[in-house]
């Protein structure tokens, strides 16, 4: 089993709702979810908020958040989930990469230091734009011969 995993996915979930979401989480996330696992997650809003809700509620994995600059520049619901489970102990590193200006090349700049640190990439994309930040994720992966599990949304 992959000690380490990276979550990407879409930062707005659409007509997805939450019950539906913790589903797919369920069944495509807990598999992995030990305590012997950390997963990277982004700090975004959308699939990263929402995976690291989940994960920080119903599993004792190690939890490490990367952002592109710093959790001040993240939107309002990404820092602020940062800092719930941050403050309760559920998280145990945010790194945060102090890119100079937030955009495509920190995401993804972003992106590539989690997959680097990784050993397996699970993804949430919604739709099928190669040019998302999600399947330019996978596909940094997958040019690194990572396994990848795409989940779309």
């Amino acid at each position: 089993m992959p000690r380490t995993v990276t979550i990407t996915g879409t930062r707005t979930t659409g007509e997805v709702s939450d019950a539906e979401l913790a589903e797919l989480f369920d069944a495509y996330l807990r598999p992995f979810a030990t305590d012997e696992v950390r997963f990277y997650i982004g700090g975004a809003a959308g699939i990263d908020t929402a995976t690291l809700g989940w994960l920080a509620e119903h599993t004792s994995a190690r939890l490490t958040v990367v952002v592109p600059c710093t959790v001040a520049d993240q939107p309002t619901t990404a820092a602020e989930a940062i800092a719930r489970w941050k403050h309760q102990g559920r998280l145990d590193e945010v790194v945060e990469l102090r890119a100079p200006e937030l955009g495509t090349a920190a995401y993804h700049a972003r992106n590539r230091w989690m997959v680097d640190r990784s050993a397996f990439v699970i993804g949430f994309p919604r739709g099928t734009d190669p040019a998302s930040g999600t399947w330019y994720t996978l596909t940094y992966a997958a040019d690194q011969g990572k396994p990848r599990l795409v989940v779309p949304l």
